[in-house]
């Protein structure tokens, strides 16, 4: 009798024996900021002499002990010395001619940050803003996945009140409206949007108005974040 046999089924011998083909992983980061009633973006110059002098979104391979968020992080950590920054998950891409060197496939993060509050830390590759609708051709896919993540974001910030984290606490509807054209890239009715806002009840008047300005003084009001945590259940967003 034969000691320590182990039966193996047929698939299971073939499973063994296959190599599964090598395909690198990366991540690429699209970090959105709004500054001066512009949408922008933060790029560096690409480093591949293909690519010489274009601009490249920030990236990096997903290390064998690293999970994709981890990646994500390291790589905005890496490139921008910011740590503070919530990353979404928002798209694969994986055509098979999509980088130069090869089958490679990435994952690709966006966040939305008002510029203000966020310090570059590291310049490297010339990295700092660009201005959204000023950005010529790219390296790689990468004016593609700007572009996705750009609808995506035009999305999500009528799905979810993203708008007000790029506000002073108190602000303008001015300056309310300011923020929803440049990231819809649409000019947007005066009454009706007021006329929005103030019927979904998330707006706190200061009864203070609008200083120093050039234009005439708007009133100021708060976001009410209390009103909205017990409202956003049957919050359907903001249609224009």
């Amino acid at each position: 009798m034969a000691a320590n046999n182990i039966a193996v089924s047929p698939r299971d011998a073939i499973e063994l024996v296959v190599s599964y083909p090598t395909v690198p992983l990366t991540v690429d980061c699209v970090i959105f900021g709004f500054h001066e009633n512009s949408l922008k973006v933060l790029l560096i110059k690409s480093d591949l002499t293909k690519y010489e002098g274009k601009l490249s979104l920030l990236g990096d391979k997903v290390n064998a002990d690293e999970d994709l968020d981890t990646a994500a992080n390291r790589v905005l950590r890496q490139r921008t010395g910011m740590t503070d920054v919530f990353l979404e998950q928002v798209h694969t891409f994986s055509k098979p001619d999509r980088h130069p060197g090869g089958r490679v496939v990435t994952t690709v993060y966006a966040s939305l940050l008002n510029i203000k509050h966020h310090q570059l830390l590291l310049h490297d590759n010339e990295l700092k803003w660009h201005t959204i609708n000023q950005i010529g051709e790219m390296a790689f896919d990468h004016k593609q996945i700007l572009e996705v993540c750009t609808r995506w974001l035009q999305k999500r910030i009528q799905e979810q009140p993203l708008a007000f984290n790029l506000l002073p606490v108190k602000f303008s509807l001015r300056q309310l409206q300011n923020v929803y054209e440049a990231i819809l890239d649409v000019k947007l009715d005066r009454r009706n949007f007021r006329k929005k806002f103030a019927s979904m009840g998330f707006l706190n008047d200061t009864d203070e108005m609008e200083t120093h300005v050039t234009h005439r003084p708007g009133k100021l009001y708060t976001f009410d974040f209390v009103q909205y945590q017990q409202k956003k259940k049957n919050f359907i967003g903001i249609d224009f």
